[in-house]
């Protein structure tokens, strides 16, 4: 029993080091190249709010007992973070796998559930930051008051999970760089737009109404603006249990998926 507990411990600790480095290599990533990972999705938020939220806004007037600007800075600030924990994870893991760093972690002692939570954790890690940066361009613009701390910062850390997952599974699918483009431009981006980002979905017919309820992001973006305006189209208790089932499919499905060596082995 004694041996096997130190082994256990060892199997432990080198997990726990191995989770580090790939962590601290992906915050050096992240920070080495800001001009690419955190300048680009501030200009383009910063643009979301002048044109949406100023020029579109002012004609537009409340909605949900708030001004426009004040409706969609949390979807704004959401977006954000979907789209950088997202793509910080697929270009990570796919740069890993183009170059051949993937094989070195797959033959190491490390797990592959060590090599999946690094990997997350530094998408999460980009996306909050993002986020923070968005949230501080959008308080320049219209006042925020965070009603519900608990759940504004679980809500963005789940969803920042969700899609770090889905980077991360995209990554193990793509055989080349326009792979890992498809994904954002033809399932996130309209996912986005049409998640209750820019409107609420009680103008929608009954019909789209029901329909958009299909979509994950509107969850997200609903709880999150809830936590910090007071205000959702839906119900918030089903928004944790969408978001925490897809982190338990999508984490099932990446270790399976890395474990038998789908898009590395093939």
């Amino acid at each position: 029993m004694t041996s096997q507990r130190k082994i256990h411990n060892v199997n432990v600790n080198l997990n726990l080091i191995a989770f580090y480095t790939i962590v601290r290599k992906e915050v050096i990533r992240v920070l080495r190249i800001w001009i690419q990972t955190i300048v680009p999705p501030a200009i383009t938020m910063t643009l979301y709010f002048v044109i949406f939220g100023n020029l579109i806004g002012s004609r537009v007037g409340t909605m949900g007992g708030y001004s426009y600007m004040q409706f969609i800075a949390p979807g704004i600030i959401m977006m954000s973070v979907i789209t950088n924990s997202y793509g910080n994870v697929v270009s990570s893991f796919f740069g890993a796998k183009f170059g051949g760093h993937i094989e070195e972690m797959l033959v190491s002692p490390m797990s592959n559930s060590a090599i999946i939570l690094g990997h997350i954790a530094g998408g999460v890690l980009r996306g909050l930051l993002v986020g923070a940066m968005v949230t501080i361009i959008a308080l320049s613009f219209t006042k925020l008051e965070l009603k519900y701390p608990l759940i504004t910062f679980s809500m963005v850390f789940l969803s920042s999970v969700v899609f770090s997952l889905a980077g991360f599974i995209n990554a193990l699918y793509a055989r080349k760089f326009d792979d890992i483009a498809i994904i954002p431009t033809f399932v996130i981006t309209p996912l986005t737009y049409l998640g209750g980002v820019f409107y609420s979905i009680s103008l929608l017919p009954d019909f789209w109404q029901y329909a958009s309820k299909f979509n994950p992001i509107l969850y997200m973006v609903n709880a999150f603006r809830y936590g910090i305006l007071g205000t959702s189209d839906i119900d918030i208790r089903y928004a944790y249990l969408v978001v925490c089932a897809f982190i338990v499919i999508l984490f099932t499905l990446s270790f399976i998926l890395l474990k038998r060596g789908v898009g590395i082995r093939d």
